[in-house]
């Protein structure tokens, strides 16, 4: 069984000899939150207590994306990624397929039924529209109407706004993965936030360590090409932090 929290460091063994943070910073990389905003408010605790002994260093901190849907409150969570992080952090914060989600919806009423099946009736009640299960397919342009209203633009904005991936060192950052045998430099959007089978069966060597999540696993992977952090955190409880700095990896 997957530990709450795993203090232990595992070193570079097992994945890329030598892979290395950029000098001076300590990177903490979260996986998919799915809506927990509890395992957040705890985790972040957790990190931010962690910190303390890396007064010297820049921190920055890296979501992995899917912020939304499945989980009670995806609406404190994008409220939480909108704060200001504490003074001397960098805050990346990566798209998930389940962001484009949103703002398809957003766009497109008859995207509805799809959502549902991936979570979004969590995210609704989460903003105030409901009770949703109880609509019927033909309401969904009412849905979407009032889902228009109770979104802030705010956060609209931060959902259009994400990044898909990010590069530190020997660290390539991504939702889903890439797409073996494309340059990281080439990679769609597409892949990097929907791509799996693809991706979780190569043994190639991508250039960068892929830090990624979106695949649930019941504890991270640590491949030699690749470090998969999504630990299904809306269902299982667990909410997956790596941390990175220099050759070391270890985990919250």
């Amino acid at each position: 069984m997957f530990r709450p929290v795993l203090d232990f460091i595992f070193g570079h063994k097992g994945t890329k000899a030598n892979a290395c943070t950029p000098e001076d910073i300590r990177i903490y990389a979260i996986g998919d939150i799915h809506g927990r905003f509890d395992l957040l408010e705890k985790l972040q605790v957790k990190i931010e207590a962690d910190t303390v002994s890396a007064r010297h260093l820049k921190i920055i901190q890296i979501f992995l994306g899917d912020y939304v849907d499945r989980g009670p409150d995806s609406k404190a969570v994008v409220d939480f990624m909108l704060r200001r992080p504490p003074a001397g952090w960098d805050r990346v914060c990566l798209k998930g397929n389940h962001e484009t989600m949103v703002l398809k919806f957003l766009d497109d009423e008859s995207f509805l039924k799809k959502w549902r099946r991936g979570g979004g009736l969590e995210t609704l009640h989460s903003y105030g529209v409901g009770p949703v299960e109880k609509m019927r397919d033909g309401d969904a342009d009412k849905i979407q109407k009032k889902f228009r209203k109770k979104i802030y633009k705010a956060h609209r904005n931060f959902f259009m706004n994400l990044k898909s991936s990010a590069e530190f060192g020997d660290y390539f950052f991504a939702h889903a993965g890439v797409r073996p045998g494309v340059g990281l430099d080439a990679q769609t959007e597409d892949d990097l936030l929907w791509i799996r089978k693809e991706f979780i069966s190569s043994n190639k060597d991508f250039g960068k360590i892929i830090v990624h999540g979106h695949t649930p696993v019941k504890q991270p992977e640590i491949l030699p090409n690749r470090i998969n952090i999504d630990t299904g955190a809306w269902s299982s409880g667990q909410l997956t932090c790596l941390v990175l700095e220099g050759e070391t990896r270890r985990f919250l």
